[in-house]
């Protein structure tokens, strides 16, 4: 199974011309909702706007190497999700992370590159794809069953799903329903059309819900990261104020706790 290339089994149904239309399809949903989410929120608006400001705010003019060492340390923190405290919160992610990207590439590689059985594709891309898919799901579901605020904090059931679920939800099922979908047809179970075309509504729903998910939160993410740092290189960060006074100082006099 992890050795078998998916998608060449699937072209002796399916042409891999229609294979490459829905992943085409697939990213244009996903930029046009990144675009609509954009302009409905006015986040861009929003962006430009306090980047703006700071910049006329600036305290000191940024050089070349400011510039370099933003995007760099952007980048840095990026690779490893500084931005979490948590370690296990960190690792869930690096796993989710990592894994859709490894899942997402092997999978637009296989489908234009080699997407038929006589353009065998490198033995590493089938690999990368079904451990890419099994990283999503473990780092995914870590996530969702033990480190979710609402489950770990606030004692919600891990099965509750709100709109602020929906792009780990459909994400998960995705790639769950792709493993199976991939071994189901891996040793000929009639089953594994019922299971490619469940795969298929949930890919759908995954890019398709980006304007109503946090799935375009990935590309805001960096860019507040990046300006972030651009305004603490400035100057002109805006850090919360420091306390006025102790919490002790207000009001009257604690009294000494009593034990009955």
């Amino acid at each position: 199974m992890f050795s078998d290339n998916p998608f060449a089994a699937l072209s002796q149904s399916i042409s891999p011309a229609i294979m490459q239309a829905y992943v085409v399809v697939m990213i244009v949903l996903v930029a046009a909702g990144t675009l609509f989410d954009m302009l409905h929120k006015q986040s861009a608006r929003y962006f430009f706007r306090e980047a703006r400001e700071a910049k006329e705010k600036r305290k000191r003019a940024l050089t070349a190497g400011d510039l370099a060492s933003a995007a760099i340390g952007t980048v840095g923190e990026a690779l490893v999700s500084g931005e979490f405290c948590s370690l296990k919160r960190r690792l869930a992610h690096l796993l989710t992370m990592y894994g859709f990207l490894m899942y997402a590439v092997a999978t637009f590689v296989m489908v234009f590159w080699y997407p038929a059985p006589d353009a065998a594709a490198p033995a590493i891309l089938p690999v990368l794809w079904h451990v890419g898919a099994a990283m999503v799901l473990i780092g995914g579901c870590w996530f969702w069953f033990f480190i979710r605020v609402d489950v770990s904090a606030e004692g919600h059931s891990p099965f509750r799903l709100v709109q602020a679920d929906l792009f780990i939800a459909a994400l998960l099922k995705s790639v769950a329903l792709g493993l199976i979908w991939s071994y189901l047809q891996s040793i000929g179970s009639p089953w594994a059309n019922v299971f490619l075309a469940l795969y298929l509504i949930a890919t759908t729903v995954l890019f398709a819900s980006v304007p109503w998910s946090k799935f375009s939160h990935m590309f805001y993410k960096p860019a507040a990261a990046f300006q972030k740092r651009m305004e603490e290189a400035g100057g002109t960060h805006k850090n919360l104020p420091s306390p006025a006074a102790k919490p002790e100082t207000f009001g009257s006099a604690r009294e000494a706790p009593r034990h009955y």
